[in-house]
């Protein structure tokens, strides 16, 4: 790599490293370090005097943050994964003998901020009363050859923390190091999931996987990624919804089965969507979509406590519970409470005119049921910011959707909406697949028309229908956006570890 493209701080830790291998030290060794304790172990646990033989001989490995250069002896920070700790490193306790070139030579120069070092020694409590380990040995486990951004630190709280969403969607690694509540944001992620699959094993449901590569992009109404296999020189595209494959499972036998699957669709990106992202979407048989809004309550208050201790979260300057039982109202109502306009018995060209004067594009692609998802969404779903249930959708907006059983042109769905955003779409299944076939066709026309998100037939998922799939109930929850609300992030690029980006510009490196 040629040096012209490194700056300062990168040329001197390159020679930093090459000096610690003329001196026989690797900079990365490959051998196992005995690490018995951590940060958070230590700082927890150690009382003082009344235990402090149990922290007597400890080992810890982790990233320098800080040093704090006082002559023969330093104070330093470590920080592992599970938090910081302060050291003090001496140099006579290091050098016990008169050569004294490892502290002077090898510490003080050629160990920078952001090395990774193990440490032996025992646990003390300094005259500012800070739990530290008095270092008897250390070990250079990894150098780092790019410095850190910089995070000032005072009484033991960051402040001035790297805020440019630039650096820290793209460096995610470095992210993590250098802002310390990001860390807990991923683990709070974790327990919201994990909460899930307990809720779900327990009641008897069944972990599955199914196809990311699909021959027909199905489940959804959305524009798919798509790509090419060579050995069978076919299109192939990536998956947008699991919903047939899982249906499929339903058919085959299976009472309840779910998947926790990475999604992916061709659109815009903004604070709510990513193109790659996270849906759970479970599947129910001999349940109604009644049965699925009771069990998603109670699904969400269990994962909500789960993750912090309580059914309500803050969101931005609001509180929002989700503690049940949640609200429930019919599209038709929301429209008609929201704009004034009674839209139930309205054909598309009358949908179309509410549309026009209520300032709404309304493109000429799009048929009754896009009109209405438009009207909703620009009028309606932000005005929901508890957990409200929006219930009975028009036949047109929900091709895979039983009819309602008793209000005509309506289907049994509901969507959840969170701090004015859908989070989880949930149908008593449709499963004459008579019926089915006719709603695909009625897809293909919109297609024909110009719409990029109407639906392909896909002829294995109705010759599966016929075969019989029993009374079923399916939902699909957007993992990403609960978890968004979960730990009070504004955007879904702070809850996914790598979101998608533009490609960096980067110069080029020999």
């Amino acid at each position: 790599m040629s040096s012209q493209h490194l700056s300062e701080q990168e040329i001197i830790r390159r020679e930093k490293k090459a000096e610690l291998e003329k001196l026989g030290i690797d900079p990365y060794p490959a051998a196992l370090y005995p690490v018995n304790s951590s940060a958070e172990y230590i700082k927890t646990h150690y009382k003082g005097e009344e235990n402090k033989a149990d922290f007597a001989d400890v080992c810890l490995a982790g990233r320098i943050m800080s040093v704090r250069d006082m002559g023969k002896a330093n104070f330093a920070v470590m920080q592992d994964g599970t938090g910081k700790i302060q050291f003090y490193i001496k140099q006579d306790d290091i050098c016990p003998g008169d050569d004294k070139s490892l502290f002077q030579n090898v510490w003080k120069k050629l160990v920078d901020i952001g090395d990774f070092v193990g440490i032996k020694g025992y646990v003390f409590t300094t005259k500012t009363g800070e739990t530290s380990v008095h270092v008897r040995e250390f070990t250079i486990l990894s150098k780092s050859l790019r410095p850190l951004p910089i995070v000032k630190e005072k009484d033991g709280e960051s402040f001035d923390e790297v805020t440019d969403p630039e650096f820290r969607y793209r460096q995610r690694y470095a992210d993590l190091i250098v802002n310390p509540g990001v860390k807990e944001v991923f683990v709070k992620r974790t327990k919201f999931v994990n909460a899930i699959r307990e809720f779900l094993n327990e009641r008897g449901a069944l972990e599955v996987d199914t196809p990311v590569l699909q021959s027909i992009p199905g489940g959804a109404a959305a524009r798919p990624f798509t790509t090419h296999h060579n050995a069978l020189d076919v299109p192939m595209y990536m998956r947008i919804a699991n919903e047939l494959y899982l249906k499929r499972l339903i058919v085959g036998g299976f009472e309840w089965v779910y998947e926790f699957s990475r999604n992916f669709r061709n659109e815009g990106m903004d604070r709510t969507h990513n193109p790659e992202f996270t849906v759970l979407e479970f599947y129910v048989a001999y349940k109604d979509y009644e049965w699925m809004m009771d069990t998603t309550e109670q699904m969400l208050e269990k994962a909500a406590i789960a993750v912090n201790g309580t059914s309500s979260c803050m969101v931005g300057d609001k509180e929002i519970s989700f503690k049940a039982p949640f609200r429930r109202v019919t599209m038709f109502d929301a429209i008609k409470e929201h704009t004034g306009f009674d839209i139930s018995s309205m054909d598309e060209e009358g949908i179309r005119g509410v549309c026009q004067q209520l300032g709404i594009h309304a493109d000429a692609k799009w048929g009754k049921g896009k009109l209405i998802d438009e009207i909703f969404g620009e009028k309606c779903e932000g005005h929901y910011i508890q957990p409200t249930f929006i219930t009975d959708y028009p036949v047109e907006m929900s091709p895979l959707t039983k009819k309602h059983r008793s209000k005509p042109g309506l289907v049994e769905r509901f969507e959840l909406m969170v701090n004015g955003k859908e989070i989880a779409n949930a149908y008593s299944e449709l499963n004459d697949p008579i019926e089915q076939r006719e709603r695909f066709e009625e897809q293909v026309k919109l297609m024909e028309r110009g719409d990029d998100e109407a639906m392909f037939i896909d002829h294995d998922f109705l010759r599966a229908l016929e075969y019989g799939m029993p009374p079923t109930s399916g939902i699909g929850f957007g993992i990403d956006r609960i978890c968004m609300l979960l730990t009070n992030q504004h955007s879904i690029q702070d809850v996914l570890f790598f979101p998608m980006m533009r490609p960096e510009v980067v110069n080029t490196r020999d």
